[in-house]
């Protein structure tokens, strides 16, 4: 569980009480959380698919900008067309489902992961919350993403 600190600013950046996170699966430069990994369970009994959540405002903001670009309808059209990436994405889908297996099984998600894995692009919130818990090289589609984002951290802390 991550400490009081770490969840009161994540209440903030949120606007909410922070439900269910489970741990801090990145930091901002700035020092702050902008990504937690939450538990499959919230603790209302709700089943809760995406296991890493972009919580900073300022990183929000920025993937809400891409995918009003039409990045996410590019990145689905790709999928359809090159098979090495399809891959590569259903294979990001295979590690999310089973890093979320190994802390719970939630028998209403199972085989379900979020952000339209694997076969198309419908949240990209959730494919670049991914790539920063994981690191580079796991989800293809959102290193992309995380690569045409500008530094959100670099105004300092969003909260």
């Amino acid at each position: 569980m991550s400490s009081t600190e770490d969840s009161e600013a994540v209440s903030k950046q949120l606007g909410r009480t922070a439900r269910g996170i489970r741990s801090i699966a990145h930091r901002c430069g700035c020092g702050l959380p902008d990504v937690v990994e939450t538990e499959p369970r919230l603790p209302d009994g709700t089943p809760f698919p995406t296991t890493y959540y972009v919580t900073c405002p300022r990183l929000a903001s920025a993937i809400g900008t891409l995918e009003a670009s039409g990045m996410m309808k590019e990145m689905t059209d790709r999928l359809a067309e090159d098979p090495e990436l399809a891959a590569r994405y259903r294979a990001a889908h295979e590690s999310y489902l089973a890093h979320r297996e190994s802390i719970e099984h939630v028998e209403e998600i199972a085989g379900i992961t979020a952000g339209g894995m694997p076969n198309r692009v419908k949240c990209l919130h959730v494919l670049v919350g991914h790539s920063l818990a994981v690191g580079p090289g796991v989800n293809p589609l959102g290193d992309e993403a995380l690569e045409a984002l500008d530094d959100w951290g670099r105004r300092g802390p969003c909260v």
